[in-house]
């Protein structure tokens, strides 16, 4: 009788890794890996790793080394992979400081891995693939995809050509590629048909989508979004990560106008300082930034706004700071991610003179009061209201579901049936947290 081997995926940082594990498995699925929960009986384990956060490559090795006392307690022929930004940034210095791993790939080679799994079976070792090839990864993925529930990812573009002094995705990631637009149309239209109503289009730079249509004319998000939202079936689209810089006029002006596009928009700032902007090489300042978000507001005046800060960027003085939590109240913000700087190896920034930690401590605290304060005002603001809401899992107590609002609060409801899972309903909200609202079926 066959007994199908078992794939474990640990994914780390962003959708874009998220969506990135799940086509790794949709890649192994025909060569009879199944997908366990359960490293311990795994016979492959793919680590995907993410090199944005601090210490990133150290918290891969640690993972690591407890995946080897699996390893040698019971499963000395499981495989190891390291995938992800780590992988590339790191390459050959994997094998050199944890032996015990197979493959190595980078995030634009993955759709190599049933090929390396099958040279390794033939005892070949230490095989490593970085190369950016954009279009060959797209091609090389099946078109059949497993579902990914109520709302699922789609990736659109990949790379980033700004350089931001901060960053390490065009080192990682490389230069901007964006997918045709048929091919995006048929996995959007591929994750409808396996129950998604919700799609969230992904990019590391997403609003400088440039895909070319089938007549070889190049679009832009607008118009992608324009195609995809004639798919019957689909009832909300979503897109992230955008950069201010590519927030063109004709993309504005589709929040007002297409009624599938989500009120809720993720646009990156990271600071409130014309003098930090230009440092972080951001190619923008804060008036663009205003001017950017008034035309948003006037085009879908319920529009929310999410954000990146980084605080303590080097040389960020005081008054630096001060414009920054200026720009926060004058925006105002739905939710925010927001961290102290910490220097990236091979980035610019990360040879500048730094700022001590316990200044970036007490910014970053003082920042994050006044979002956390933003962002239960606006919770707050809804309670009486009704909203449509798109049910995407089981609570963590009995009877609870929990789904997501146009605005992308999670939204609880107890005593609820869990049909609902999968649809979209009018929910009166009753109560709201500082990262949630609850309420009953209306």
């Amino acid at each position: 009788m066959h007994t199908s081997k078992k794939l474990f995926v640990k994914t780390y940082g962003c959708q874009m890794n998220v969506y990135d594990s799940l086509r790794m498995q949709d890649l192994l699925l025909p060569f009879g890996y199944e997908v366990t929960q359960d490293m311990n009986e795994a016979d492959m384990v793919i680590i995907n790793t993410c090199h944005i956060r601090e210490k990133a490559a150290e918290k891969v090795y640690s993972e690591l080394g407890r995946v080897k006392k699996i390893k040698d307690s019971h499963k000395n022929n499981m495989i190891i992979v390291v995938a992800g930004c780590v992988g590339q940034a790191e390459g050959d210095e994997i094998f050199t400081r944890t032996p015990y791993v197979d493959i190595v790939v980078g995030p634009q080679s993955y759709h190599t891995l049933p090929d390396l799994v099958a040279k390794i079976a033939r005892k070949e070792k230490h095989l490593i693939e970085l190369d950016f090839i954009e279009e060959a990864k797209f091609d090389k993925l099946p078109e059949t995809l497993s579902a990914q529930g109520a709302s699922a990812f789609v990736s659109i573009q990949e790379g980033c050509d700004k350089f931001c002094t901060f960053c390490v995705v065009p080192y990682t990631r490389g230069a901007e590629f964006s997918r045709p637009l048929e091919q995006v149309y048929r996995e959007v239209l591929g994750a409808v048909s396996h129950g998604a109503k919700e799609v969230v289009l992904l990019g590391q730079n997403v609003n400088a989508y440039h895909g070319k249509s089938s007549q070889d004319k190049e679009l832009g998000l607008a118009e992608l979004i324009e195609h995809i939202s004639e798919i019957k079936g689909l009832e909300r689209v979503r897109y992230m990560t955008s950069h201010p810089r590519d927030m063109t006029d004709k993309l504005i002006e589709i929040h007002g106008s297409e009624s599938k596009l989500m009120p809720f928009l993720h646009l990156p700032v990271q600071s409130g300082s014309n003098k930090i902007l230009k440092l972080m090489n951001r190619k923008h300042e804060r008036d663009q930034y205003f001017e950017i978000i008034n035309k948003l507001r006037n085009a879908r005046p319920d529009i929310v706004f999410s954000s990146d800060f980084i605080v303590g960027f080097p040389e960020e003085t005081d008054e630096d700071f001060a414009d920054t939590m200026d720009l926060v109240k004058r925006v105002g913000y739905g939710q925010c991610f927001s961290f102290k700087y910490s220097p990236r190896p091979g980035t610019p920034a990360a040879t500048r003179k730094q700022i001590p930690e316990h200044i970036k401590d007490e910014r970053l605290q003082l920042l994050q009061a006044e979002l956390a304060r933003q962002q239960l005002k606006l919770n707050k603001s809804f309670i009486g209201k009704t909203l449509p809401v798109l049910f995407e899992r089981k609570g963590k107590f009995e009877g609870h579901i929990v789904g997501k609002s146009p605005y992308l609060q999670s939204v609880y409801v107890s005593d609820a049936s869990q049909n609902l899972i999968g649809q979209i309903i009018e929910v009166h909200i009753t109560e709201a947290a500082g990262i949630s609202l609850s309420g009953t079926i209306a």
